[in-house]
Protein backbone atom coordinates (compact mmCIF):
# COMPACT_ATOMS: atom_id res chain seq x y z
CA UNK A 1 0.00 0.00 0.00
CA UNK A 2 1.20 3.53 -0.71
CA UNK A 3 0.82 4.58 2.89
CA UNK A 4 2.55 1.60 4.47
CA UNK A 5 5.86 2.42 6.21
CA UNK A 6 8.01 1.13 3.39
CA UNK A 7 7.58 -0.03 -0.16
CA UNK A 8 10.42 -2.36 -1.06
CA UNK A 9 10.07 -2.70 -4.78
CA UNK A 10 9.32 -0.65 -7.86
CA UNK A 11 6.44 -2.96 -8.79
CA UNK A 12 4.86 -2.45 -5.38
CA UNK A 13 5.10 1.31 -5.77
CA UNK A 14 3.49 1.23 -9.22
CA UNK A 15 0.70 -1.00 -7.93
CA UNK A 16 0.11 1.34 -5.02
CA UNK A 17 -0.08 4.34 -7.33
CA UNK A 18 -2.60 2.55 -9.53
CA UNK A 19 -4.73 1.70 -6.49
CA UNK A 20 -4.66 5.29 -5.27
CA UNK A 21 -5.64 6.65 -8.69
CA UNK A 22 -8.63 4.30 -8.86
CA UNK A 23 -9.72 5.34 -5.41
CA UNK A 24 -9.65 9.01 -6.33
CA UNK A 25 -11.65 8.61 -9.56
CA UNK A 26 -15.12 8.95 -7.95
CA UNK A 27 -13.99 12.15 -6.23
CA UNK A 28 -12.86 13.67 -9.52
CA UNK A 29 -16.24 12.98 -11.06
CA UNK A 30 -18.22 14.68 -8.30
CA UNK A 31 -20.55 17.51 -9.28
CA UNK A 32 -19.13 21.04 -8.80
CA UNK A 33 -19.87 22.52 -5.41
CA UNK A 34 -17.74 25.52 -4.52
CA UNK A 35 -18.95 28.97 -5.60
CA UNK A 36 -15.83 31.08 -5.14
CA UNK A 37 -15.17 33.73 -7.79
CA UNK A 38 -11.42 33.21 -8.11
CA UNK A 39 -9.78 29.88 -8.82
CA UNK A 40 -6.02 29.20 -8.71
CA UNK A 41 -6.18 27.01 -11.83
CA UNK A 42 -7.77 29.64 -14.09
CA UNK A 43 -5.26 32.43 -13.46
CA UNK A 44 -4.00 33.48 -16.90
CA UNK A 45 -6.52 31.20 -18.62
CA UNK A 46 -7.95 32.56 -21.88
CA UNK A 47 -11.49 32.33 -20.41
CA UNK A 48 -10.63 33.69 -16.94
CA UNK A 49 -12.80 36.82 -17.17
CA UNK A 50 -15.75 34.82 -18.42
CA UNK A 51 -15.39 32.17 -15.72
CA UNK A 52 -15.16 34.85 -13.05
CA UNK A 53 -18.26 36.60 -14.38
CA UNK A 54 -20.36 33.44 -14.50
CA UNK A 55 -19.20 32.40 -11.05
CA UNK A 56 -20.21 35.73 -9.55
CA UNK A 57 -23.64 35.30 -11.11
CA UNK A 58 -23.97 31.83 -9.62
CA UNK A 59 -24.27 30.19 -13.04
CA UNK A 60 -21.19 28.01 -12.67
CA UNK A 61 -19.18 26.90 -9.67
CA UNK A 62 -15.96 25.22 -8.71
CA UNK A 63 -15.14 22.09 -6.77
CA UNK A 64 -14.84 21.53 -3.01
CA UNK A 65 -11.06 21.68 -3.24
CA UNK A 66 -11.23 25.27 -4.52
CA UNK A 67 -10.35 24.48 -8.14
CA UNK A 68 -12.36 25.05 -11.30
CA UNK A 69 -10.70 22.49 -13.62
CA UNK A 70 -11.17 24.46 -16.85
CA UNK A 71 -9.95 21.59 -19.05
CA UNK A 72 -12.29 18.97 -17.58
CA UNK A 73 -15.28 17.76 -19.64
CA UNK A 74 -18.89 18.65 -18.85
CA UNK A 75 -21.66 16.09 -18.44
CA UNK A 76 -25.14 16.58 -19.86
CA UNK A 77 -26.50 16.92 -16.33
CA UNK A 78 -23.93 19.59 -15.45
CA UNK A 79 -24.71 21.49 -18.64
CA UNK A 80 -28.44 21.32 -17.88
CA UNK A 81 -27.73 22.83 -14.47
CA UNK A 82 -25.72 25.67 -16.04
CA UNK A 83 -28.45 26.38 -18.60
CA UNK A 84 -31.12 26.47 -15.93
CA UNK A 85 -29.19 29.09 -13.97
CA UNK A 86 -28.24 31.12 -17.05
CA UNK A 87 -31.77 31.29 -18.48
CA UNK A 88 -34.17 30.82 -15.54
CA UNK A 89 -37.00 32.70 -17.25
CA UNK A 90 -36.99 30.82 -20.55
CA UNK A 91 -40.47 29.93 -21.72
CA UNK A 92 -41.50 26.27 -21.53
CA UNK A 93 -42.62 25.20 -24.98
CA UNK A 94 -42.53 21.41 -24.62
CA UNK A 95 -44.30 18.93 -22.42
CA UNK A 96 -42.38 17.34 -19.59
CA UNK A 97 -40.64 14.02 -20.21
CA UNK A 98 -39.97 11.45 -17.51
CA UNK A 99 -36.58 10.08 -18.41
CA UNK A 100 -35.99 6.49 -17.40
CA UNK A 101 -32.41 7.22 -16.29
CA UNK A 102 -33.14 10.37 -14.25
CA UNK A 103 -34.74 9.62 -10.89
CA UNK A 104 -36.80 12.27 -9.14
CA UNK A 105 -34.18 12.52 -6.38
CA UNK A 106 -31.28 12.96 -8.83
CA UNK A 107 -29.32 16.13 -8.08
CA UNK A 108 -30.01 17.65 -11.54
CA UNK A 109 -33.58 16.37 -11.95
CA UNK A 110 -35.21 19.82 -11.92
CA UNK A 111 -32.62 21.34 -14.24
CA UNK A 112 -32.96 18.50 -16.74
CA UNK A 113 -36.74 18.73 -16.66
CA UNK A 114 -36.66 22.50 -17.13
CA UNK A 115 -34.09 22.65 -19.94
CA UNK A 116 -35.84 19.95 -21.95
CA UNK A 117 -39.17 21.77 -21.62
CA UNK A 118 -37.64 25.09 -22.67
CA UNK A 119 -36.14 23.56 -25.80
CA UNK A 120 -32.46 23.76 -24.91
CA UNK A 121 -31.89 20.02 -24.53
CA UNK A 122 -33.53 16.86 -25.81
CA UNK A 123 -33.34 13.25 -24.80
CA UNK A 124 -32.59 10.12 -26.78
CA UNK A 125 -35.05 7.49 -28.10
CA UNK A 126 -36.73 5.51 -25.36
CA UNK A 127 -36.94 8.49 -23.00
CA UNK A 128 -33.24 8.26 -22.20
CA UNK A 129 -31.29 11.37 -21.21
CA UNK A 130 -27.80 10.02 -20.41
CA UNK A 131 -27.10 12.55 -17.62
CA UNK A 132 -23.51 11.42 -16.97
CA UNK A 133 -22.49 11.42 -20.63
CA UNK A 134 -19.86 14.04 -21.49
CA UNK A 135 -21.21 16.52 -23.99
CA UNK A 136 -19.37 17.47 -27.22
CA UNK A 137 -18.96 21.04 -28.42
CA UNK A 138 -21.44 20.66 -31.26
CA UNK A 139 -24.24 19.62 -28.89
CA UNK A 140 -23.58 22.59 -26.60
CA UNK A 141 -23.91 25.02 -29.51
CA UNK A 142 -26.97 23.28 -30.94
CA UNK A 143 -28.61 23.43 -27.50
CA UNK A 144 -28.00 27.17 -27.19
CA UNK A 145 -29.21 27.91 -30.72
CA UNK A 146 -32.33 25.78 -30.14
CA UNK A 147 -33.21 27.19 -26.73
CA UNK A 148 -32.69 30.78 -27.91
CA UNK A 149 -34.62 30.12 -31.14
CA UNK A 150 -31.78 31.18 -33.42
CA UNK A 151 -32.08 30.41 -37.12
CA UNK A 152 -29.58 31.24 -39.88
CA UNK A 153 -30.20 34.25 -42.08
CA UNK A 154 -27.37 33.55 -44.53
CA UNK A 155 -26.61 30.49 -46.66
CA UNK A 156 -25.63 27.73 -44.20
CA UNK A 157 -22.92 26.17 -46.36
CA UNK A 158 -21.31 29.54 -47.05
CA UNK A 159 -21.28 30.56 -43.37
CA UNK A 160 -19.73 27.29 -42.31
CA UNK A 161 -17.14 27.03 -45.10
CA UNK A 162 -15.90 30.58 -44.64
CA UNK A 163 -15.78 30.34 -40.85
CA UNK A 164 -14.33 26.89 -40.17
CA UNK A 165 -11.47 24.96 -41.72
CA UNK A 166 -13.08 21.73 -40.49
CA UNK A 167 -16.65 22.51 -41.57
CA UNK A 168 -16.94 19.06 -43.16
CA UNK A 169 -16.80 17.50 -39.68
CA UNK A 170 -20.02 19.20 -38.55
CA UNK A 171 -22.85 16.60 -38.43
CA UNK A 172 -25.68 17.24 -40.88
CA UNK A 173 -28.29 17.63 -38.13
CA UNK A 174 -26.27 20.44 -36.52
CA UNK A 175 -25.25 22.52 -39.54
CA UNK A 176 -28.13 24.99 -39.50
CA UNK A 177 -27.83 25.51 -35.75
CA UNK A 178 -24.06 26.00 -35.93
CA UNK A 179 -24.50 28.51 -38.74
CA UNK A 180 -27.07 30.41 -36.69
CA UNK A 181 -24.84 30.31 -33.60
CA UNK A 182 -21.94 31.62 -35.70
CA UNK A 183 -24.01 34.54 -36.99
CA UNK A 184 -24.96 35.34 -33.39
CA UNK A 185 -21.30 35.25 -32.27
CA UNK A 186 -21.83 32.33 -29.92
CA UNK A 187 -19.02 30.17 -31.35
CA UNK A 188 -15.71 30.57 -29.51
CA UNK A 189 -12.66 28.66 -30.77
CA UNK A 190 -9.43 28.81 -28.79
CA UNK A 191 -6.62 29.08 -29.73
CA UNK A 192 -7.37 28.74 -33.48
CA UNK A 193 -10.52 30.65 -34.29
CA UNK A 194 -11.03 28.83 -37.60
CA UNK A 195 -11.00 25.34 -36.06
CA UNK A 196 -14.36 24.29 -34.61
CA UNK A 197 -13.55 20.74 -33.45
CA UNK A 198 -17.31 20.06 -33.36
CA UNK A 199 -17.10 16.49 -32.10
CA UNK A 200 -14.50 17.15 -29.43
CA UNK A 201 -15.76 16.99 -25.84
CA UNK A 202 -16.48 20.47 -24.52
CA UNK A 203 -14.31 21.61 -21.64
CA UNK A 204 -15.59 23.60 -18.70
CA UNK A 205 -13.77 26.68 -20.02
CA UNK A 206 -15.32 26.27 -23.48
CA UNK A 207 -18.85 25.81 -22.14
CA UNK A 208 -18.34 28.89 -19.99
CA UNK A 209 -17.27 30.86 -23.08
CA UNK A 210 -20.32 29.72 -25.08
CA UNK A 211 -22.60 30.73 -22.21
CA UNK A 212 -20.90 34.11 -21.86
CA UNK A 213 -21.45 34.81 -25.55
CA UNK A 214 -25.07 33.71 -25.36
CA UNK A 215 -25.69 35.94 -22.34
CA UNK A 216 -23.92 38.83 -24.07
CA UNK A 217 -26.05 38.40 -27.19
CA UNK A 218 -29.24 38.44 -25.12
CA UNK A 219 -28.07 41.55 -23.27
CA UNK A 220 -27.73 39.88 -19.86
CA UNK A 221 -23.98 40.41 -19.40
CA UNK A 222 -21.13 42.45 -20.82
CA UNK A 223 -18.73 40.86 -23.29
CA UNK A 224 -15.81 39.01 -21.63
CA UNK A 225 -14.36 36.96 -24.50
CA UNK A 226 -11.76 38.49 -26.83
CA UNK A 227 -13.19 38.96 -30.33
CA UNK A 228 -10.17 37.23 -31.86
CA UNK A 229 -11.57 33.90 -30.61
CA UNK A 230 -15.14 34.50 -31.82
CA UNK A 231 -15.80 32.72 -35.10
CA UNK A 232 -17.15 34.69 -38.04
CA UNK A 233 -16.15 38.15 -36.83
CA UNK A 234 -14.14 40.52 -38.97
CA UNK A 235 -11.39 40.64 -36.32
CA UNK A 236 -11.02 36.89 -36.25
CA UNK A 237 -10.89 36.72 -40.01
CA UNK A 238 -8.15 39.35 -40.12
CA UNK A 239 -6.14 37.61 -37.43
CA UNK A 240 -6.21 34.40 -39.46
CA UNK A 241 -4.32 36.03 -42.32
CA UNK A 242 -1.69 37.84 -40.23
CA UNK A 243 0.44 34.82 -39.44
CA UNK A 244 1.67 33.62 -36.08
CA UNK A 245 5.21 34.74 -35.40
CA UNK A 246 6.92 35.26 -32.06
CA UNK A 247 9.61 37.91 -32.44
CA UNK A 248 13.02 37.88 -30.78
CA UNK A 249 12.86 39.74 -27.49
CA UNK A 250 9.35 38.50 -26.66
CA UNK A 251 8.93 37.59 -22.99
CA UNK A 252 7.37 34.27 -21.97
CA UNK A 253 6.13 34.08 -18.39
CA UNK A 254 6.32 30.54 -17.07
CA UNK A 255 5.58 28.60 -13.92
CA UNK A 256 6.76 25.33 -12.43
CA UNK A 257 3.97 23.92 -10.32
CA UNK A 258 5.76 20.71 -9.36
CA UNK A 259 8.10 22.34 -6.84
CA UNK A 260 8.77 25.58 -5.00
CA UNK A 261 12.45 25.58 -5.93
CA UNK A 262 14.80 23.81 -8.31
CA UNK A 263 18.22 22.82 -7.06
CA UNK A 264 21.03 21.81 -9.42
CA UNK A 265 24.77 21.37 -9.16
CA UNK A 266 26.92 24.08 -10.84
CA UNK A 267 28.11 21.61 -13.50
CA UNK A 268 24.77 19.87 -14.00
CA UNK A 269 22.46 19.65 -16.98
CA UNK A 270 18.93 18.71 -15.93
CA UNK A 271 15.84 18.45 -18.19
CA UNK A 272 12.85 20.53 -17.22
CA UNK A 273 9.34 21.21 -18.50
CA UNK A 274 7.76 24.58 -17.71
CA UNK A 275 4.18 25.75 -18.21
CA UNK A 276 3.37 29.00 -20.00
CA UNK A 277 1.59 31.13 -17.39
CA UNK A 278 0.14 33.86 -19.65
CA UNK A 279 -0.87 34.06 -23.31
CA UNK A 280 1.97 35.16 -25.58
CA UNK A 281 0.78 37.47 -28.36
CA UNK A 282 2.41 38.53 -31.61
CA UNK A 283 2.76 42.11 -32.87
CA UNK A 284 -0.89 42.11 -34.05
CA UNK A 285 -2.15 41.06 -30.63
CA UNK A 286 -2.98 37.51 -31.72
CA UNK A 287 -2.30 34.76 -29.20
CA UNK A 288 0.44 32.56 -30.67
CA UNK A 289 1.45 30.65 -27.55
CA UNK A 290 -1.58 30.09 -25.30
CA UNK A 291 -1.31 29.84 -21.55
CA UNK A 292 -0.98 26.22 -20.48
CA UNK A 293 1.42 25.29 -23.29
CA UNK A 294 4.56 23.42 -22.27
CA UNK A 295 8.10 24.71 -22.78
CA UNK A 296 10.63 21.89 -22.91
CA UNK A 297 14.29 22.52 -22.18
CA UNK A 298 16.96 22.08 -19.56
CA UNK A 299 18.87 23.78 -16.80
CA UNK A 300 22.50 23.96 -17.89
CA UNK A 301 25.78 25.55 -16.72
CA UNK A 302 26.30 29.14 -17.94
CA UNK A 303 28.66 31.96 -16.92
CA UNK A 304 29.28 30.76 -13.40
CA UNK A 305 25.69 29.81 -12.76
CA UNK A 306 22.78 27.91 -14.29
CA UNK A 307 20.39 28.93 -17.04
CA UNK A 308 17.21 27.43 -18.44
CA UNK A 309 17.48 26.98 -22.22
CA UNK A 310 14.33 26.06 -24.14
CA UNK A 311 14.41 23.73 -27.12
CA UNK A 312 10.73 23.49 -28.01
CA UNK A 313 7.23 24.56 -27.09
CA UNK A 314 4.30 22.14 -27.13
CA UNK A 315 1.01 23.75 -28.18
CA UNK A 316 -2.06 21.50 -28.20
CA UNK A 317 0.19 18.48 -28.63
CA UNK A 318 2.18 20.06 -31.48
CA UNK A 319 5.95 20.34 -30.92
CA UNK A 320 7.58 23.50 -32.29
CA UNK A 321 11.27 24.44 -32.08
CA UNK A 322 11.84 27.39 -29.75
CA UNK A 323 15.04 29.29 -28.99
CA UNK A 324 14.48 31.00 -25.65
CA UNK A 325 16.31 31.24 -22.36
CA UNK A 326 16.17 32.63 -18.86
CA UNK A 327 18.70 34.91 -17.22
CA UNK A 328 21.69 33.21 -15.59
CA UNK A 329 20.93 32.25 -12.00
CA UNK A 330 23.96 32.51 -9.75
CA UNK A 331 22.49 32.20 -6.26
CA UNK A 332 24.17 29.31 -4.48
CA UNK A 333 23.83 27.65 -1.10
CA UNK A 334 26.24 25.47 0.82
CA UNK A 335 24.74 22.05 1.42
CA UNK A 336 26.64 21.85 4.72
CA UNK A 337 24.84 24.94 6.01
CA UNK A 338 22.63 23.85 8.95
CA UNK A 339 19.85 26.03 7.55
CA UNK A 340 20.03 24.48 4.09
CA UNK A 341 17.49 21.85 4.99
CA UNK A 342 14.75 24.46 5.22
CA UNK A 343 14.79 25.01 1.44
CA UNK A 344 14.63 21.32 0.55
CA UNK A 345 10.99 20.74 1.40
CA UNK A 346 9.02 20.83 -1.83
CA UNK A 347 12.15 21.32 -3.93
CA UNK A 348 13.03 19.59 -7.20
CA UNK A 349 16.58 18.25 -7.23
CA UNK A 350 18.76 17.52 -10.20
CA UNK A 351 20.29 14.06 -9.84
CA UNK A 352 23.82 15.45 -9.48
CA UNK A 353 22.66 17.95 -6.86
CA UNK A 354 20.86 15.19 -5.02
CA UNK A 355 23.98 13.06 -5.09
CA UNK A 356 26.07 15.99 -3.83
CA UNK A 357 23.68 16.76 -1.00
CA UNK A 358 23.60 13.16 0.13
CA UNK A 359 27.32 12.53 -0.27
CA UNK A 360 28.36 15.74 1.47
CA UNK A 361 25.72 15.98 4.15
CA UNK A 362 24.95 12.33 4.69
CA UNK A 363 21.26 13.04 4.25
CA UNK A 364 19.85 9.86 2.75
CA UNK A 365 16.21 10.84 3.06
CA UNK A 366 16.73 14.44 1.78
CA UNK A 367 13.37 15.94 2.82
CA UNK A 368 9.67 15.31 2.70
CA UNK A 369 8.00 16.14 -0.61
CA UNK A 370 11.31 16.44 -2.42
CA UNK A 371 11.12 15.68 -6.13
CA UNK A 372 14.09 14.12 -7.89
CA UNK A 373 14.32 15.24 -11.51
CA UNK A 374 14.74 12.08 -13.58
CA UNK A 375 17.90 12.42 -15.67
CA UNK A 376 18.96 8.85 -16.29
CA UNK A 377 18.92 7.24 -19.74
CA UNK A 378 19.89 3.70 -20.51
CA UNK A 379 23.24 4.94 -21.81
CA UNK A 380 23.95 6.87 -18.64
CA UNK A 381 23.00 3.94 -16.49
CA UNK A 382 25.22 1.70 -18.56
CA UNK A 383 28.17 4.02 -18.07
CA UNK A 384 27.76 3.95 -14.33
CA UNK A 385 26.60 0.42 -13.64
CA UNK A 386 30.08 -0.76 -12.64
CA UNK A 387 30.36 1.92 -9.98
CA UNK A 388 28.97 1.96 -6.47
CA UNK A 389 25.50 3.22 -7.32
CA UNK A 390 24.27 2.92 -3.77
CA UNK A 391 26.91 5.26 -2.36
CA UNK A 392 26.76 7.80 -5.20
CA UNK A 393 23.12 8.53 -5.80
CA UNK A 394 21.64 6.39 -3.04
CA UNK A 395 17.87 6.45 -2.66
CA UNK A 396 17.51 9.38 -5.08
CA UNK A 397 18.50 7.10 -7.95
CA UNK A 398 15.32 5.10 -7.57
CA UNK A 399 13.23 8.01 -8.82
CA UNK A 400 15.19 8.29 -12.03
CA UNK A 401 15.50 4.55 -12.39
CA UNK A 402 11.73 4.17 -12.16
CA UNK A 403 11.34 6.25 -15.32
CA UNK A 404 13.45 3.90 -17.44
CA UNK A 405 12.82 0.57 -15.80
CA UNK A 406 16.25 0.03 -14.29
CA UNK A 407 15.13 -0.90 -10.81
CA UNK A 408 17.45 -3.88 -10.92
CA UNK A 409 20.43 -1.56 -10.65
CA UNK A 410 19.28 -0.20 -7.33
CA UNK A 411 19.27 -3.54 -5.58
CA UNK A 412 17.29 -3.81 -2.40
CA UNK A 413 16.98 -0.08 -1.80
CA UNK A 414 13.97 1.28 0.03
CA UNK A 415 11.39 3.74 -1.26
CA UNK A 416 9.66 5.70 1.48
CA UNK A 417 6.34 7.56 1.14
CA UNK A 418 8.09 10.87 1.87
CA UNK A 419 9.86 10.80 -1.49
CA UNK A 420 8.14 11.83 -4.69
CA UNK A 421 9.72 10.76 -7.96
CA UNK A 422 9.35 11.82 -11.58
CA UNK A 423 10.25 9.86 -14.72
CA UNK A 424 13.41 10.08 -16.76
CA UNK A 425 13.76 12.64 -19.53
CA UNK A 426 15.13 11.90 -23.00
CA UNK A 427 18.51 13.24 -23.94
CA UNK A 428 19.81 13.77 -20.40
CA UNK A 429 22.70 12.05 -18.64
CA UNK A 430 23.52 11.52 -15.02
CA UNK A 431 26.58 13.76 -15.09
CA UNK A 432 29.09 11.63 -13.22
CA UNK A 433 29.97 10.60 -9.73
CA UNK A 434 29.92 12.97 -6.76
CA UNK A 435 32.19 12.26 -3.79
CA UNK A 436 33.04 13.99 -0.54
CA UNK A 437 35.70 16.13 -2.22
CA UNK A 438 33.15 17.73 -4.57
CA UNK A 439 32.01 21.34 -4.44
CA UNK A 440 29.62 21.74 -1.53
CA UNK A 441 27.62 24.53 -3.17
CA UNK A 442 24.49 24.10 -5.26
CA UNK A 443 22.43 26.56 -7.30
CA UNK A 444 18.95 27.39 -6.02
CA UNK A 445 16.41 28.45 -8.62
CA UNK A 446 13.16 30.21 -7.66
CA UNK A 447 10.82 29.40 -10.59
CA UNK A 448 8.47 32.34 -9.98
CA UNK A 449 11.21 34.94 -10.35
CA UNK A 450 14.07 33.22 -12.19
CA UNK A 451 12.39 31.42 -15.08
CA UNK A 452 10.84 34.19 -17.14
CA UNK A 453 12.10 33.46 -20.67
CA UNK A 454 13.22 35.70 -23.50
CA UNK A 455 12.86 34.54 -27.10
CA UNK A 456 16.27 34.73 -28.78
CA UNK A 457 15.26 34.41 -32.43
CA UNK A 458 12.08 34.86 -34.43
CA UNK A 459 9.87 31.78 -34.26
CA UNK A 460 6.94 30.93 -36.50
CA UNK A 461 4.20 29.01 -34.72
Amino acid sequence: MLYSPKVRSISALVAALATTTSALAPLLMAAPASAQASFPDVQGNWAQSCISSLTQQGIISGYPDGTFRPSSPVTRAEFASMLGKAFPNAARTRTAVQFVDVASNYWAYNAISSTTQTGFLSGYPGNVFNPTQNIPRVQVLVALASGLNYTPTQTVSNTLSTSFSDASAIPAYAQASIAAATEKRLVVNYPNVSTLNPNQLASRAEVSAFLCQALTETGQTAATISSQYIAGTATSQNNQTQGSQVLAGTTITTRYAAAQRIIVAPNETAPLALTVAQDVRNSQGTVVIPAGSQVIGQMQPAQGGSQFVASQVVINGRQIALNASSTVITETRDVRDPNFGTILGGAALGSVASAAIQALSGDKVIAGRTTVLGTVLGSAVGANQNRNLGSTIRDAAIGAALGVGVSGLTGNRTITPEKVFTGAAAGATLGGIVDRTANSRVIVVNPDSDLTLTVNSNTTI
